[in-house]
Order: structure tokens, then sequence, then C-alpha cells
């Protein structure tokens, strides 16, 4: 289908979601965060086995747009910060590893983007910040991934100063995985992507969703999660063809992977 706002392309295994707003530095108006949910249930559904998410232009996403949310009353404010809510929960929800391409500046939730993918590659001109808590409305739902990316005491600096960290910074506290010159971020992108849809789909998709719901359980909880998720993914038909693989020292034969 057409789109206005984002570009979406496939490439063998892997698909691209590119945010295509430059003029507007790739602000998340409702229009564009729909056409984003979109894409991405559309790739779900698919059987791609990557996902990349990038902008166009100078920076990555600068986040909500201010001109739409400035003439917003809260009826209207509660339905766009919930379909926020809902293209950064669908990120998580869909099998495919989700990886962020970031350049230039990832703000407020531009930021909440590169803290919901995944994983992340930065490049080294990337910036990083929620800037709500230098001026009159707090980034509260941006914190809520990020967050969970990088502590407490980190996150509450983010938010308190709203000041912008660089890529290094971000790769310290754990926002991305890696760091590259920019002339390298599309061959990092590819590199990463590459290493973690190897293997069974089906196995990396159920993985990536349990991981997801166990990691804010206490360990004992976790533990039974996990205990059952694992036994029961043990009978599927890749994991056998695994283990079997494995120990006819063969290549295995996935019913979809690489």
């Amino acid at each position: 289908m057409g789109f206005e706002h984002i570009l979406v392309d496939r490439s063998g295994d892997f698909a691209t979601i590119t945010m295509n707003r430059p003029q507007r530095r790739n602000a998340l108006s409702l229009a564009h965060m729909r056409e984003l949910i979109t894409a991405f249930r559309d790739i779900g559904d698919s059987d791609a086995v990557g996902v990349v998410l990038a902008g166009n232009g100078p920076v990555f996403s600068a986040g909500h747009d201010l001109a739409e949310v400035a003439e917003a009353d809260l009826p209207a404010m509660r339905s766009l910060l919930g379909t926020c809510t809902e293209l950064m929960t669908l990120m998580q929800q869909v099998p495919q590893p989700v990886v962020a391409r970031v350049h230039g500046l990832a703000t407020a939730a531009g930021c909440q983007l590169v803290a919901s993918a995944d994983l992340a590659v930065a490049s080294e001109d990337a910036g990083f910040a929620t800037p709500g808590g230098k001026g009159g409305w707090f980034c509260h739902t941006p914190m809520v991934a990020v967050a969970r990316n990088v502590g407490r005491k980190r996150a509450m600096e983010l938010a308190m100063s709203g000041d912008v960290i660089d890529a290094r910074t971000a790769l310290d506290w754990g926002l991305v995985n890696h760091v590259v010159p920019a002339g390298q971020l599309d061959s990092a992108v590819q590199d990463l992507l590459e290493r973690v849809t190897r293997g069974s789909a089906e196995s990396k998709g159920i993985g990536k969703q349990a991981l997801y719901a166990q990691i804010d359980l206490d360990q004992p909880k976790a533990y039974t999660y996990a205990v059952e998720v694992m036994a029961a993914t043990s009978q599927l038909p890749d994991a056998r063809e695994g283990t079997k693989a494995f120990l006819e020292k063969r290549k295995p034969r996935w019913r979809r992977g690489r």
C-alpha cells in the first residue's frame, strides 16, 4: 500500500521502514504513527526475518509533532499518546528482531523509539535526549521505555536535565548496542541484523516475546515461565531439526530462517 509519511522496502529476508518526514524532522504525528503501526503489523505477519527502523533527513526523530500537540485537547492527547504506546508495544510484539538505525538526534518520543527497538546501532554524530525535563511538559511516556534500558539514576538524569547525551554515552548507558562512524552505519546495521537473525525464525520470534514477558518478573516467576516455554518449544519441528543436525554434524534445514 502507499504511505505518505514512511517508506517501506523489502530486500531479501529483511524489511526496512524509513520515517520520511525530513521537513518535520520525522516528528511523530498521529498519521505518521498510524502508518508505522500498519507497516510493523504487515511486516510482523510476513516472512521477513528482520526489520530496520530508519529516518530520512538530518535527524532520526524529533519526537511528537508539537504543532499537532499544541492544539490538542485532553481526549485528543489521550488518543495521541495511546497510539504512540500502541506503536512502541507493537515493535516488541512482532516476532522479528527490530534494529533502530540512528543518526542525528533522537529526542523525546524519538528516543522512545530507540529504547523500544530490540537493538540499536548509532552513528558517532547521534545524540539522545528526553528534553521535557527542561521545559513545561515532562517526558512521562518516553521514560517508560528509556528507564528500562538505562536504569534509574541515569534515567532520572536524562529526564530531569533534558540534556542531550552523545552516542558513546548512550552506548555506555545501554541505550544502544553499537556506535560507528557515520559512513559505516549501514554496514554495521546489516552486520548486526544478519547475526541476530541466524537460525530458526520461529524459535527466535517466540524467544523475543518470551524475553520481554519474563524480564520484569521476579526471578522465581521468571524461571517458572521460562521453564514452561523452553519445555514446550523443545517439541517444535525446528528444535528437533536443530538437535538432529548438530548430532549428525550437518547444517540444519529450518522451516523458515537463515
